[in-house]
């Protein structure tokens, strides 16, 4: 059963393989400390006891909070696939109570270093004037100036982009779509892009706006290696990837009067609860 719900999660639910892939390694390690612990081989056999057994377990070997949570998420959610589905009568981790987290304030870069990385009129060399520059570029631009997930910059598409409107059309969590505006210097770099992209690749093969240095779609560890390699020339935070260009982007928008609805609707947030922990980066707030 446990492939039928990954089916699930993939197709109905449109869950990210990420979270497909990681509910997956859940169920696995719930199941093998089943094994180990009480030689029960099938997870639609366990009860409250045996979950909470497995909750403190994860707790004393000190498993953070959050990845707890979302074990026992995954817990919740595959218990209520099988009573849909008639194989048991009731969902046994749903009495577990959660750990509690304590809440994490979003790390961003100041406004400052960005104007230093992206600005106009900077001096140092940050990027070289070939594909590669521009492309990485583009990258750092479109993640600090539309607050685009990883995921949503990797599947990009030319025909996503509408100039007319200078619009951005982003598939994010669970396929849901949103519009996302682009200002008037974005929309040179994606054009300077696009020139650059074209006289260094006779023909591209996919329809993926941003692509390697092959003219491949661009995958995960392509994206993180360039945020982390340019965010070190002007931050100090332990922390450089895409999501804190995210989290800077939402921040920078708030210290300047941008009303919170507006930011949770740019970032795709399902709810405002999401976006307020950006007020408390905000210093002019």
């Amino acid at each position: 059963m446990v492939d039928s719900f990954l089916k699930y999660l993939e197709f109905e639910k449109r869950y990210s393989q990420h979270t497909v892939s990681s509910y997956q390694t859940d169920l696995e390690q719930f199941q093998a400390y089943l094994t180990n612990t009480y030689q029960i081989d099938n997870l639609s056999s366990a009860d409250y006891n045996h979950i909470r057994s497995w909750i403190i377990a994860l707790v004393e070997n000190e498993i953070q909070p959050r990845s707890i949570n979302r074990k026992l998420a995954c817990l919740k959610s595959y218990y209520k696939f099988l009573m849909k589905r008639g194989i048991i009568e009731k969902n046994p981790a749903l009495r577990i109570k959660t750990p509690k987290v304590k809440k994490r304030l979003p790390v961003f870069v100041e406004e400052p270093k960005m104007e230093t990385l992206l600005g106009k009129e900077n001096p140092e060399p940050f990027f070289s004037d070939g594909f590669k520059g521009i492309r990485d570029r583009i990258i750092l631009e479109l993640l600090y100036g539309t607050g685009l997930r990883l995921s949503e910059l990797i599947n990009l598409k030319n025909s996503d982009f509408n100039f007319y409107d200078n619009t951005i059309k982003v598939k994010g969590k669970g396929n849901k779509e949103r519009i996302v505006p682009i200002h008037k210097e974005l929309k040179e770099w994606i054009t300077v892009y696009n020139k650059s992209k074209a006289d260094t690749f006779i023909s591209i093969d996919t329809d993926h706006f941003i692509v390697s240095d092959k003219g491949e779609k661009a995958y995960p560890m392509l994206v993180q290696r360039i945020v982390k390699e340019k965010l070190n020339l002007v931050s100090t935070s332990e922390k450089k990837s895409p999501h804190v260009l995210r989290h800077s982007f939402a921040t920078h928008l708030l210290n300047n009067g941008a009303d919170l609805n507006a930011i949770k609707e740019l970032l795709g947030h399902s709810s405002l609860a999401a976006t307020q922990v950006y007020t408390h980066n905000s210093l002019e707030k």
